[in-house]
């Protein structure tokens, strides 16, 4: 749950902070008082996009902080710790930080760790869910009421399962098919590739082959000056009188012959004793080089002749000769996908045909899922519609057949319909359901998503608009319900639902004439029952309005 949040020049707000309770926490103000400036700065530290006009006007940049306590959050736990962003001192508690600077740029951090906006946006996902004012207008998106669905059932990875089977299948249809209505381009092809890959066969360039031929052309080409040079080196070694290996043996007498050397003396004689074994070592060297040297006119040719073949293939294909054994076996694996035929033919098809099958296991489970979490999602939430004074409203979760037409989304169409009145047959929400009606079902639907959400903070901005009444009693009693799971936070402007909060936060906007600021104070006792007077009553409190709030307070509890 979120525990605190520091809110430093971010639009009207010059300096914030607050800490957050469990249980269902309720914000208020009067009409332009900023009470979404809180939500707004909260989004930044969850990962919403960037925008520089929100830094306070005069200030440098914005700097926002959010603590969550994550004890009871396994899966962000378990996140941080694989991205290795865990608070050691502090584990069950996390910070996530953001700043804005005036030109633009943006910077985060989770637990004092610098980081991408994916990662704050990812872990914001598991820490808090927002509702907005306008999440009714996505209920006129067919594709959204799918995902409402699936997400309600949890059957999100299960849909996923099921559209990669689809693209798997719908993949290799495609390639029989162009396989069939390519024929003859094919078999050309075909026919190209497999004189390609028998010339490559049949040229069996081996591992290391080209650089050990390369050294032995170079080799063979210099034969005659490297015989040279190896038994002029063997004469100037061996000379009985002026060779190298007579001349240090003369050397290494006449220090031994003295005694009482000194430590100069002695080194001088280490150095030519091991002097002595390294000439002989390459004497040795350069006589079985001379030996072994075959000067074979033949085999240089036969050389030259190979590494022109390697080349001559290599310019064909446009590579190196260093990159023919790949495009070997890339051209074989092509022939074989390409050769064979009818029976070729016949093998894709059965694995098309597989594949067809395992799309469709795959999508009839889904499918059943879906059946069933429809029945259960549409009771749950015409029993709210009742509460939410629409008595006559009936909400049904419709799927529709496309098993011969399927889809990436699964074997089924999905949309909530809509009677609003007895006798008058379910349609599309649009075309029913008015602008307060539908605020009213999309209500009624969040507060069911929220129920079965995995994430203990949820956020409602104003999602009461358009509500009053005993209505608005009842939103307040759904929400201050929720609450007793996790945490609510609730930006609304009825008293019936502000009411119902376990904390109250009062936005208010102070103007002279070079600037205004908003502020936020957390509300108790008297100045609580004034603020709920002045949600009923207006600006000007009365006995009766505040009397009123006082029996409010008293019925939530």
């Amino acid at each position: 749950m979120l525990t605190h949040l520091s809110v430093q020049n971010f639009t009207l707000v010059e300096r914030l902070d607050l800490d957050f309770k469990s249980g269902m926490t309720v914000i208020t103000g009067e009409t332009g008082a900023g009470k979404s400036v809180l939500l707004e700065a909260l989004g930044q530290t969850l990962g919403d996009r960037a925008d520089a006009s929100r830094v306070r006007h005069g200030a440098k940049r914005a700097d926002i902080s959010a603590t969550f306590d994550v004890a009871s959050i396994k899966r962000a736990q378990i996140w941080l710790d694989e991205q290795d962003l865990q608070q050691e001192e502090a584990p069950h508690e996390c910070l996530l930080r953001r700043t804005l600077t005036a030109e633009g740029r943006s910077k985060a951090y989770i637990n004092g760790h610098p980081a991408t906006l994916a990662q704050l946006k990812a872990l914001g996902e598991m820490l808090m869910d927002i509702h907005s004012q306008h999440e009714h207008q996505s209920l006129l998106v067919k594709d959204n009421h799918r995902r409402l669905l699936d997400e309600y059932a949890g059957l999100s990875a299960l849909a996923l399962e099921v559209k990669e089977a689809f693209k798997t299948w719908k993949n290799r249809r495609d390639w029989l098919e162009e396989r069939r209505a390519n024929a003859d381009e094919l078999t050309e092809r075909y026919q190209l590739i497999s004189y390609q890959v028998e010339e490559l066969d049949q040229l069996d360039l081996q591992p290391n082959e080209l650089e050990s031929l390369e050294q032995e052309q170079r080799t063979l080409a210099d034969a005659e000056n490297l015989l040279l040079a190896a038994s002029q080196l063997c004469d100037l070694g061996s000379d009985d009188e002026m060779g190298l290996q007579q001349g240090i043996h003369r050397a290494l007498q006449l220090l031994r012959n003295l005694s009482d050397k000194p430590p100069l003396l002695q080194d001088a004689e280490q150095m030519l004793a091991e002097a002595q074994i390294q000439i002989d070592e390459a004497l040795r060297s350069a006589e079985q080089f001379s030996d072994g040297f075959n000067l074979d006119p033949e085999r240089l040719k036969q050389v030259d002749e190979r590494l022109s073949a390697i080349y001559d293939i290599a310019r064909k294909h446009r590579v190196t000769p260093q990159e023919l054994p790949t495009i070997h076996q890339a051209l074989a694996e092509e022939a074989a996908e390409l050769g064979g035929g009818d029976e070729q033919l016949e093998q894709l098809q059965r694995e098309v045909d597989a594949l067809e099958q395992t799309f469709r296991q795959l999508g009839q489970k889904l499918s059943q899922a879906r059946s069933k979490a429809g029945l259960a999602l549409a009771k749950k939430v015409n029993t709210h519609l009742k509460q939410l004074a629409m008595e006559h409203a009936v909400l049904t979760v419709q799927l529709t057949d496309r098993n011969e037409r399927p889809a990436p989304h699964g074997l089924e169409d999905i949309e909530l319909l809509i009677s609003t009145n007895p006798g008058q047959p379910p349609a599309a929400l649009a075309k029913v359901a008015s602008g307060g009606e539908l605020s009213r079902v999309s209500l009624a639907i969040q507060v069911v998503a929220a129920e079965h959400s995995a994430i203990p903070s949820l956020v409602f901005d104003e999602v009461d608009v358009g509500i009053g009444g005993a209505t608005a009693d009842t939103v307040g009693k759904l929400l201050r319900q929720l609450a007793t799971r996790g945490q609510i936070l609730c930006v609304t402007h009825l008293a019936q639902v502000a009411s119902k909060g376990h904390q109250h936060l009062k936005v208010s906007k102070v103007s002279s004439t070079k600037k205004a600021q908003t502020s936020l104070t957390e509300l108790t006792g008297d100045a609580k029952i004034e603020e709920l007077a002045r949600m009923l009553g207006g600006a000007e409190l009365t006995a009766e309005s505040k009397a009123h709030a006082e029996q409010m307070l008293d019925r939530a509890g």
